[in-house]
């Protein structure tokens, strides 16, 4: 078995073993988005393995989304960005036309708190931080969020300075607590707004809503957050391409 590596069952191919290595090295927190990852020459001086096996490993973590090659730069751990991708559901442009990236998000609560059923189902436990915000496109209000995120794996958060949120979550989960989410799921329903969410949205209360569940996972699969999304059902948009 080459040294370092993080994998012990020897029946692995070794660029399997050293992709589940640097895997683990970037659960870690040992690399981020603003550094290249060492060169593939060192990292194969480093688990005594050939360039091609580490060309390998790095090529399925590209694969995965987790690394990405710049080129002339070289390779780089892919910042968390994605979770802006909840407004696919609901398009919206600007008054030329274009269509609008960021969303704006308004913080309203973080706080320590038991979670509810659906979210301590999905985390595992009870003990979160729930936060809710509102975000909104050219100032109007598209998405009312409440999010739960487990206090084990981001103590302090609630107590963080606001200059520490931009209009996404994901980045913040990584420079302050080392968690880089790589996956996540989203289920889609519809409901009738509640009291609250009408009021945020600036609907009328029992107006239609379309609902989407998310749950996100780390770089080991373990789920990191549960939140669930309103938006008014008018402005919802679901669009699949079969190829």
């Amino acid at each position: 078995m080459s040294k370092g590596f993080a994998t012990t069952d020897a029946r692995l191919p070794a660029y399997v073993r050293l992709r589940d290595t640097l895997t683990a090295r970037i659960a870690a927190g040992d690399w981020t988005p603003d550094w290249p990852i060492p060169s593939e020459a060192r990292l194969a001086r480093e688990f005594d393995v050939s360039v091609g096996t580490v060309r390998k490993a790095v090529d399925g973590l590209v694969g995965e989304g987790l690394l990405e090659r710049r080129q002339g730069s070289g390779t780089y751990l892919r910042a968390p960005s994605f979770n802006a991708t909840l407004f696919r559901f609901f398009p919206m442009r600007g008054g030329d036309g274009a269509p609008l990236s960021i969303p704006q998000s308004k913080m309203i609560l973080r706080s320590v708190t038991e979670g509810p059923a659906e979210a301590t189902e999905a985390l595992g436990t009870e003990d979160v931080i729930k936060i809710v915000r509102l975000r909104s496109l050219s100032d109007q209000p598209v998405l009312f969020e409440e999010i739960y995120i487990p206090r084990a794996r981001f103590a302090g958060f609630e107590t963080l300075p606001d200059t520490a949120f931009g209009p996404l979550l994901y980045p913040t989960y990584f420079e302050h607590f080392g968690v880089l989410v790589k996956r996540a799921t989203d289920e889609v329903s519809f409901g009738r707004a509640s009291d609250v969410v009408a009021q945020q949205l600036h609907i009328k209360t029992d107006d239609p809503l379309a609902v989407i569940c998310r749950t996100a996972f780390d770089v080991e699969d373990r789920p990191v957050e549960w939140r669930i999304a309103s938006g008014s059902a008018e402005g919802f948009l679901y669009r699949s391409e079969i190829n």
